[in-house]
C-alpha cells in the first residue's frame, strides 16, 4: 500500500483582498491587516476563511515498497501553481491513501480552492466511480472513508468537541510535536523571505502526523508491535541519512521522549 501524509502552510491571499475591499495599491502588510481585521469582526478570530489562503508550502511523506521519504514539493521558488500540481501528480500516481491531521477541516477544501484558481485538473483525486468503480465506497471525498484519512477526524469520533491539535497529540505519545515554530509565525516568516524555515517546519508537522498514523495502525490491529517498531526505525534510519538540522533536531527531541 502506498501512504502519502501531507500538511500546508498558508498564507493570506493579498490579491484576493486587494480585489475584495477595493484596497488599490496598498502594500501585502497592509491589505493582511484589513484581512485579519474584516475576519476579527465576523468571527472574533484573525483566521481567515479557507478561500482567502494561498499555499506557500507542502510538504508530503512517502510511505511506498521498502522506502520512506519526506520532502516539501517544488523548491523555495515554486509557485502555488506547481505545488498543487505535484501533489495531484502524486495522487495520480500513486493513488495512496492520503493521511493528515484536519485535512478534511482545512488543508483540503484550500487546495480544493487554490486548484479552482489555477485551473489544476486532478481526475484520480475527484474520482467517485463514475469511472472506476472502486472508487464508489472509498474515496478521498467521502468523510468517512479511509482513502483520506484525517487522523483529527477519526481520533475525535467526528466529534468536534473532541479534536485535538497535532501538537498535544504528538507530545501525549512521546514525540516532539512543534520544533520552535508555529502556524501564527508563518505570515511573518514569509514576509521575512524565510520560506525554507516554513517548508522545515512544514516536514516537521508531516513527521509527527505521519508518526500517529503509525499509532493508529497499532491499535486499529494492521500493525503488530514488531512491524511498528520496524516502521518507526525505518524513519529514523531516513532522517539520519538525511542529515539535515531540522531532522536532527526532530530526532533529539524524539530519542529523549
Amino acid at each position: 500500500m502506498n501512504v502519502f501524509v501531507f500538511d500546508i502552510e498558508t498564507v493570506p491571499d493579498v490579491e484576493a483582498g486587494r480585489r475584495f475591499y477595493d484596497l488599490g495599491d496598498l502594500g501585502d502588510d497592509q491589505v493582511a491587516n484589513v484581512m485579519f481585521h474584516k475576519q476579527r469582526q465576523v468571527s472574533g478570530s484573525e483566521f481567515l476563511r479557507h478561500h482567502l489562503h494561498r499555499i506557500v508550502a507542502i510538504s508530503v511523506a512517502l510511505r511506498s515498497g521498502d522506502r520512506f521519504k519526506i520532502w516539501s514539493l517544488g523548491d523555495e521558488q515554486s509557485g502555488e501553481r506547481e505545488l498543487i500540481e505535484r501533489f495531484f501528480d502524486g495522487v495520480d500516481r500513486y493513488s495512496p491513501t492520503l493521511v493528515s491531521w484536519n485535512g478534511g477541516g482545512f488543508d483540503l477544501p484550500v487546495i480544493h480552492y487554490r486548484a479552482l484558481r489555477h485551473g489544476v485538473r486532478a481526475p484520480r483525486y475527484w474520482e467517485t466511480g463514475d469511472d472506476d468503480s472502486s472508487f464508489r465506497w472509498n474515496n478521498y471525498l467521502n468523510r468517512f472513508h479511509y482513502r483520506h484519512t484525517d487522523l483529527m477526524d477519526v481520533l475525535s469520533g467526528y466529534q468536534a468537541r473532541a479534536a485535538a491539535p497535532l501538537d498535544e497529540v504528538a507530545t501525549l505519545v512521546g514525540l516532539p510535536g512543534k520544533l520552535g515554530m508555529r502556524g501564527s509565525d508563518v505570515w511573518p516568516r514569509f514576509q521575512a523571505g524565510e520560506i525554507g524555515a516554513i517548508r522545515d517546519y512544514c516536514e516537521t508537522d508531516v513527521l509527527n502526523t505521519y508518526l500517529i498514523y503509525l499509532r493508529f495502525e497499532l491499535i486499529r490491529g494492521r500493525l503488530d508491535e514488531d512491524r511498528y517498531n520496524i516502521e518507526c526505525e525505518l524513519v529514523r534510519a531516513s532522517l539520519s541519512n538525511e542529515s539535515k538540522p531540522h531532522f536532527t533536531a526532530f530526532l533529539n527531541a524524539w530519542f529523549r521522549g
